[in-house]
């Protein structure tokens, strides 16, 4: 039997499906929010904390009432962000394009209250005389200047001086950089990895407490260490030198190095999901504890 023209078809079905279900979940939202959340404003309680009162004032049912509203609004937010687990949808990029004005526009008004205003605006209103003003000028003409040169890069006719401001600003970065860099990844690494190892004060440990003895462990904890540090940082080099043919024993130097290598990304992204699931930890338990209330 002929289809009808105007059954809907599967990708339809899937997005009227998904729809309904949206809906479902925000009509269980508001709900659990309105049941819930909003009866708990107890503004006398020792974690009311989300609150715009002057220290020493009494607190107000009002002010319990903007408390789970934000409770309430944070706890959408975070929900609608962890949408996105599914399938990129409408309310993520809201939330996304929302997240994204809100810090920058935090950001502006922190520029405009920590270094503008204070460093630019402020010396030049708050001159007591001709000298002050023109003290204030003569330190801050440069920086005004180049600032106002990066401001031209908005227009594509007259940004060419702002070239000039941007050459300066990473001239400045790389020269103030380079050296913290190299200190801090190449000379600390040779210093750690050419650092004594100590044999005779590990061997007068041993003749005076034995090999099996808890002050020779601790005592050889250091030198194992140095001798760990030395032989990852000649392997992993070596893994990184091209110009010449491995040997049998060059190819096992690199191989070394390879391990180090690994264990090295390893951590770092062992050490990067583990901050994500602080977050995510930290977000569920928000849920829990301040939207749902379990556990208070």
């Amino acid at each position: 039997m002929a289809e009808h023209p105007l059954s809907p078809q599967p990708s339809d079905t899937k997005r009227t499906v998904e729809r309904t279900v949206v809906l479902l979940l925000v009509v269980a939202f508001v709900f659990v929010s309105m049941v819930v959340t909003l009866p708990h404003v107890d503004v006398s309680s020792p974690g009311f904390s989300y609150t715009t009162a002057a220290p020493g004032s009494e607190p107000t049912p009002l002010r319990g009432l903007r408390q789970q509203a934000g409770i309430i609004l944070a706890a959408g937010l975070t929900l609608i962000i962890y949408s996105f687990l599914y399938r990129d949808n409408a309310l993520f990029k809201i939330v996304e394009n929302l997240y994204v004005g809100i810090g920058l526009g935090y950001g502006a008004i922190m520029t405009w209250y920590l270094s503008l205003k204070p460093e630019v605006v402020d010396p030049f209103l708050r001159a007591a005389d001709r000298s002050d003003l023109m003290e204030a000028l003569r330190l801050r003409i440069v920086p005004i200047l180049l600032g106002c040169m990066l401001v031209t890069r908005i227009s594509r006719r007259f940004s060419w001086p702002s070239r000039y401001a941007y050459a300066l600003m990473i001239g400045w970065g790389a020269g103030i950089g380079i050296p913290i860099t190299v200190h801090t990844f190449i000379l600390k690494q040779l210093e750690a990895a050419i650092r004594p190892i100590g044999i005779a004060e590990l061997l007068e440990v041993w003749s005076t407490n034995g090999p099996w003895s808890s002050a020779f462990l601790t005592a050889l904890a250091a030198p194992a260490g140095i001798l760990l540090i030395l032989v990852g940082t000649v392997s992993v080099l070596y893994y990184f030198f091209f110009s010449v043919e491995r040997g049998p024993a060059g190819r096992v130097v690199s191989r070394i190095g390879v391990i180090f290598l690994m264990i090295s990304f390893g951590a770092s992204f062992g050490y990067t999901v583990m901050g994500r699931i602080s977050l995510l930890i930290d977000r569920i338990q928000f849920l829990l504890t301040a939207w749902l209330g379990i556990g208070t």
